[in-house]
């Protein structure tokens, strides 16, 4: 009944279903009518030829003639009865056949379906619900953003005025709020003054209509989103949004600042406090070929090595682990100790100023901020796009116009003396073909792609690329951190840390023996004991009850962490 009651309710309130149940009762009694008459007319003829029959024969004789079933037990002798036959099986074609089921389908099926999907799908939260996230469009940053708070266990409802969209999303698994994004009602049935956040990640046109419309029914709740054109951003930012990201410029920044020779050696990806999350990439460093023992890297600045990414996979570290040209080092300390680090370990090799250091394949949005970073850091590259693009001086003069497939292009940019090729176009299937490539031509090449989905991030590790990064989980990770600020952190792709009180489980015990990282795959990075951070810690400080444990690992180990 409570399925049944909302459908006969959508009947009864809406005005084209009710329109449409009168166009389709007028038709049922139209086709009465002339039933009727052909009754009318059968008892008429069959007077002329002699016979004579009951009413119920009359109209027993029309429905099987209009249906075509035609039995045949009861038949016309006269032509004029048989002429009468025809006209009435050609209309029960017409009628029955033909305009019944149309209109049936059309004024009445069409309109149940869509009152069953209106009634499978909710249209508003119950009055209570609150820190909830509101999410005005999918696309793969709200698709991971959904699986980082499904995880975390905060309640999220996509809104959409598409019933049929509606219906896909709920098939998959998503919460889903029916309702016309830029009214008003909708966000009052949302219960959006109790809303944590709300993302919009809709083009810039349609998400300044949303970020008004919101802000005209909550003052305070906190909005989000993302900005496709830098003149977008002070639009949005007078429309009410707390925070107006560009993910496309901070994901070329972010290829960039991993290209070998940006900055300093370490390049940092987390921040909690004092405490530094660094990545660096033993290739063309003292630390390539050596174990970590040899290396003495504790001993001499300091830091912890957290453990080693190898093709897009994180492994824990022990003394005789062997750093390969391959490894990604990821290491934790505070700012001095990166200082010493960056110092102790700098980047060593030669590279001629007269060729590029760095190929951009793909001269989009993402490519161009790479190649900005690029030369604000005073590194040669050469950008190779198949389209003449158009580009601010002095990008435009290293825009080498040709297929990045094609190994004539790849030359004349400067494949063979290269240190690094960023792959950036907005195609993953493209981006994949192009790593291998690269890789089969330049074995000891850095390779740094992008990545529109996050699930194509390890096909890119397998084809060859030695760094990822996911447009998706880059802007998902930022958006998250909005809402859990000092819990998680998102850094690299795969790769969290998270701070948890010890309690009695771990109290007494030393970072050493208190077997963490044999449980759960987490490395204990800092303590925080009496407000202070206490960064690096050594294996033998012990852990009270009370001390906040900073730990890092992958996300697959999550929840064995959170179990124990």
């Amino acid at each position: 009944m409570k399925f049944i009651l909302p459908q006969l309710l959508f009947f009864v309130q809406n005005k084209t279903t009710r329109r449409n149940s009168v166009v389709l009762l007028k038709f049922f009694a139209f086709l009465f009518l002339i039933i009727c008459i052909y009754s009318v007319l059968f008892h008429v003829l069959m007077m002329f030829e002699g016979r004579y029959y009951s009413w119920v024969t009359g109209f027993y004789w029309t429905m099987t003639v209009m249906s075509t079933l035609g039995f045949g037990d009861i038949t016309f002798h006269s032509d004029l009865g048989l002429i009468f036959t025809i006209f009435v099986l050609i209309s029960g074609v017409l009628f029955l056949l033909i305009i019944l089921p149309f209109t049936f389908i059309q004024f009445f099926y069409a309109p149940w379906l869509e009152a069953q999907e209106k009634a499978r799908t909710p249209r508003e939260l119950p009055a209570d619900t609150k820190d909830h996230v509101i999410i005005t469009h999918v696309d793969p940053v709200t698709t991971r953003l959904i699986e980082h708070l499904s995880r975390q266990n905060i309640h999220y409802f996509i809104v959409t005025a598409d019933v049929q969209e509606a219906s896909v999303l709920l098939d998959q698994g998503y919460h889903v709020i029916i309702g016309e994004p830029d009214r008003h009602e909708t966000y009052r049935r949302l219960q959006v003054d109790n809303a944590a956040l709300v993302v919009i990640t809709n083009d810039d046109l349609v998400s300044t209509n949303i970020s008004f419309t919101i802000r005209q029914v909550s003052k305070d709740v906190p909005m989000v989103t993302n900005a496709n054109h830098e003149h977008s951003i002070d639009i949005l930012e007078f429309s009410g949004n707390i925070s107006v990201y560009q993910f496309m410029k901070m994901l070329g920044e972010s290829l960039s600042r991993r290209t070998l020779g940006v900055g300093r050696g370490t390049n940092i990806i987390g921040r909690f406090d004092d405490l530094l999350i660094s990545e660096l990439p033993a290739m063309y460093t003292s630390l390539s070929g050596k174990t970590l023992a040899q290396s003495g890297i504790r001993q001499a600045t300091g830091v912890t090595v957290i453990g080693m990414m190898e093709n897009g996979k994180f492994k824990t570290s022990s003394p005789d682990t062997v750093i390969s040209p391959n490894t990604i080092l990821m290491i934790a300390g505070s700012s001095r100790q990166l200082t010493v680090f960056d110092e102790q370990f700098a980047l060593s090799y030669t590279q001629d100023p007269d060729k590029p250091q760095v190929l951009i394949l793909g001269g989009g949005r993402v490519g161009q901020v790479a190649a900005a970073t690029l030369e604000e850091h005073h590194i040669n590259y050469r950008i190779i796009e198949k389209r003449t693009i158009k580009a601010e001086t002095p990008v435009k003069d290293k825009i080498i116009v040709g297929d990045a497939a094609d190994i004539t292009t790849l030359k004349a940019a400067g494949i063979e003396s290269a240190k690094t090729v960023i792959v950036t176009t907005h195609n993953d299937d493209m981006n994949i073909y192009l790593a291998f490539y690269c890789r089969q031509l330049r074995p000891d090449i850095q390779i740094i792609s992008r990545s529109i989905l996050e699930r194509n991030v390890s096909k890119l590790h397998m084809a060859g690329a030695d760094q990822v990064m996911s447009y998706a989980s880059l802007g998902a990770g930022t958006i998250f951190q909005l809402l859990r600020p000092n819990e998680v952190s998102l850094l690299t792709e795969g790769l969290i840390f998270l701070n948890r009180k010890a309690g009695l489980q771990f109290a007494g015990k030393t970072i050493k023996n208190c077997g963490l990282r044999e449980k759960t795959g987490f490395s204990i990075i800092a303590i925080r004991k009496d407000g202070r951070i206490q960064v690096s810690p050594e294996p033998e400080t012990s852990i009270a009850e009370d001390d906040e444990l900073i730990v890092i690992g992958t996300t697959e180990n999550e929840k064995r962490f959170s179990r124990l």
